[in-house]
């Protein structure tokens, strides 16, 4: 296998099971990923969402970290938009300290919830600048590069690890990744949000343009023994995509969460567009083979797999039949 393979996880709750049971499988999860040679595991940050545990990815990757020994564990994404850069910089300084050489940073500018928990989050708070001024800023406090004039030059992020945290930028866009590539990051392009293969080239030829180093592609992905069981358990995915007006749009999980979304806002002529997102999915060689064919058109040298799958049983028999690990290996 010419590319590496990594895991993206949002902790979802099973029907009839609770956010405890649902982060106990994340860990598990973690755990085996590691044995079967998966290059990373990161967890996703979303708000007041009853299906997914994982409001704070922060704190799971610290738990992760203490209970694995050689995968890299980190974040896909923290949403920034939320939180001062010096507490990011200093959260992952910290991590970073902790498990040196095995920290990742990836950060996101969607919400990751509902308009009410947005406000709860920002309450009490200055409003939030320019996105790319907080991403700049972020850069500043790990790398310790401030400018001089920089209302915080002086103030450190600590501890200062020996091995800083690495650090992407979750998008899909060419803007999200030439931003990236300025600030010297890693750029992964969300196609489980947008798998349109012009737009991938569009943001990949974006990034390579300014930096070297390799994109990173994240898609929802899944495998079972047989594509019938794939098909079983993955069922009929959607994303809503709710409109609110020119250049205004946010995927939502259900009609449901787009019309409180709309409402908690105060938009009344709104549209609602059901989409599918880019699923590879069925037997293993069937989704391997799909990943190689990524590989081969994008030059992608690294994936972050997306199951969407709350069963525990049916994700780590998922794991098992895209490791990356020969099975002499895993055995």
């Amino acid at each position: 296998m010419s590319y590496l393979i990594s895991v993206l996880d949002k902790s979802p709750v099973a029907e009839g099971g609770t956010p405890e049971q649902a982060l106990r499988n994340s860990l598990r999860l973690a755990q085996h990923a590691e044995r079967l040679g998966y290059h990373r595991y990161w967890f996703a940050e979303h708000h007041a969402t009853p299906q997914l545990a994982s409001p704070a990815p922060e704190v799971l990757v610290a738990w992760v970290l203490a209970q694995t020994r050689r995968i890299r564990v980190g974040t896909g994404g923290v949403m920034l938009r939320h939180y001062a850069p010096y507490k990011v910089a200093e959260t992952f300084n910290l991590l970073a300290s902790l498990a040196p050489g095995r920290v990742d940073l990836g950060i996101g500018k969607a919400p990751g919830g509902l308009p009410a928990s947005t406000a709860a989050l920002a309450a009490g708070r200055a409003p939030v600048g320019d996105f790319d001024r907080q991403l700049h800023d972020l850069e500043g406090f790990i790398s310790g590069a401030l400018p001089s004039d920089h209302p915080h030059a002086a103030a450190q992020a600590r501890p200062t690890p020996q091995l800083q945290p690495e650090r992407f930028l979750l998008g899909a866009s060419p803007q999200s990744a030439q931003v990236a590539a300025e600030l010297g990051w890693r750029f992964v392009y969300a196609a489980h949000f947008d798998g349109d293969p012009l737009h991938i080239e569009a943001a990949f030829d974006a990034y390579r343009k300014v930096s070297n180093q390799s994109p990173l592609l994240a898609t929802v992905a899944f495998a079972a023994p047989t594509s019938e069981a794939a098909a079983r358990h993955l069922g009929a995915l959607r994303i809503y995509k709710l409109h609110l007006g020119p250049g205004q749009a946010v995927n939502l999980p259900s009609p449901e969460a787009a019309a409180e979304y709309a409402r908690q806002v105060g938009v009344h002529d709104y549209r609602i567009e059901e989409t599918h997102p880019s699923v590879l999915s069925g037997d293993a060689h069937h989704v391997r083979s799909a990943l190689d064919d990524l590989h081969r058109r994008f030059g992608v040298e690294e994936f972050v797999l997306d199951a969407p799958v709350a069963d525990i049983d049916a994700r780590l028999t998922s794991l098992e039949l895209l490791s990356p690990a020969p099975r002499a290996a895993v055995a």
